[in-house]
């Protein structure tokens, strides 16, 4: 049995809406104008404190009371407009039909990633989660690989595969030894990364894996 451990944010679901909503409501609390949502989603992938830290540069100062009202703001509204790329949901019950684990390895913070899963309707196809402050470091690290493979009672091995779509992601399956699958359709950037496998749609990868 192979194990496949997944992004979340431009992989699995198309979150760009409700990221740009909860930073522009947090810019608003301080009284700054509203950035673009393409300004915000740059700003995306490697944790909410660097988010706030770059999609609001003006007031360093506020920082920390910032990053506590984006908190608020993205609980409140992560399910507004947050949708599943198209064929995610049928192409996961294929893969665990097929006999694999699968779980979810994110930067976005564990206490809202669950009810996202749960609110999207796919949390039962994960035997592991794992968020932004599960471990001590985020993805490119390997650490949280690692504890989503403790999770799932399994070893990392060389025929597992990390698929997500930012050099986060393809960077912290190379330092855990896996394979890696880049998602193109996906808002991120895989930077100087190299991949094993490369999707265009996610409904392409169960076909994609078993070649």
């Amino acid at each position: 049995m192979k194990n496949l451990f997944f992004d979340l944010d431009g992989t699995l679901i198309d979150s760009r809406a409700d990221l740009a909503c909860a930073v522009n409501l947090t810019r608003q609390d301080f009284g700054l104008p509203p950035r673009s949502t393409a300004e915000v989603v740059a700003c995306v992938g490697e944790g909410v404190r660097l988010l706030i830290e770059r999609a609001i540069p003006e007031r360093p100062d506020l920082w920390e009371a910032m990053l506590a009202r984006q908190r608020v703001h993205y609980a409140a509204h992560c399910l507004d407009r947050t949708v599943l790329y198209p064929g995610v949901a049928e192409t996961l019950e294929a893969l665990c039909a097929a006999g694999w684990r699968l779980a979810v390895v994110t930067n976005k913070p564990g206490p809202v990633t669950r009810p996202i899963l749960e609110g999207l309707g796919i949390a039962r196809f994960f035997g592991a989660v794992v968020g932004g402050g599960d471990t001590p470091a985020l993805k490119p690290d390997p650490a949280p690989l690692r504890l989503a493979a403790e999770r799932l009672g399994v070893t990392l091995d060389a025929d597992d595969w990390m698929a997500g779509d930012n050099f986060t992601d393809l960077a912290a399956g190379r330092h855990a030894g896996l394979r890696r699958c880049f998602c193109r359709y996906g808002f991120g950037e895989p930077r100087d990364e190299t991949w094993d496998l490369a999707i265009d749609r996610f409904a392409d990868l169960r076909e994609s894996l078993s070649r």
